[in-house]
């Protein structure tokens, strides 16, 4: 198959003219004005019951973190529910089998601030938790948190500092939970974006093929 060619990015690009970029915190307010009333309500600095709620319905999150080599947003899942509510101010989120490339993991020993965004298949809004979180591999608890019989191999310990739910006017926007347009572009598979990054080395069919069962089996 032909590879499409890597062309290198500046490290920091200049916009192709003059352009005006907003610096102050006055700029932006003057852009979009006071937030509503209800914008500012639904912020809490603890899991309401009815924010408990709707993160007992999620199976799904995105974890952003931040370290020395700079930011890491990453998928979570699990069946229902994805975390462990322990109290209004602590969450359980546990870490399963993956790549092991564990970069959320090493962001938070070194910056223990930590960002979730909980998503509901069909629902447009979504939910955001802020806080610290710590890593634990107590026994007791991850013996507890084991899904076909098998426990993560540590959990995120997450105190939680602020929680909000956002409205769903970018699921609507991105149509995110309707079926895809006809003439959407077709995203690369697995295989061919290891085939590209690999120069060939990896059979992009091959790949695929095999993905399904490989995923099957290291699940948990």
């Amino acid at each position: 198959m032909a590879l499409t060619p890597h062309v290198p990015v500046a490290a920091n690009p200049q916009p192709p003219r003059a352009m005006n970029f907003i610096q102050t915190q006055e700029q932006l307010h003057a852009l979009f004005g006071a937030p509503s009333v209800n914008a500012l309500r639904k912020e809490t600095d603890h899991l309401h019951p009815i924010y408990q709620r709707w993160i007992q319905a999620s199976g799904f999150a995105v974890l952003a973190t931040s370290g020395p080599s700079g930011l890491d947003t990453s998928p979570r899942g699990d069946p229902l529910p994805l975390v462990r509510i322990i109290d209004e101010k602590t969450l359980v989120l546990p870490e399963r089998k993956g790549n092991n490339r564990i970069d959320s993991l090493r962001n938070i020993l070194h910056d223990p601030r930590v960002s979730l965004i909980f998503l509901v298949p069909g629902v447009d809004e979504t939910l955001r938790v802020n806080g610290s979180a710590r890593i634990t591999a107590d026994s007791e608890l991850m013996h507890s948190l084991a899904v076909n019989g098998k426990a993560p191999t540590c959990a995120v310990w997450i105190h939680v500092e602020q929680v909000f739910f956002q409205c769903g006017k970018s699921m609507m926007r991105s149509g995110l939970w309707q079926q895809r347009p006809a003439q959407a572009p077709e995203p690369p598979s697995a295989g061919e974006i290891f085939a590209a990054l690999s120069s060939g080395e990896v059979d992009p069919k091959q790949y695929d093929q095999e993905k399904p069962q490989r995923l099957r089996e290291g699940m948990y």
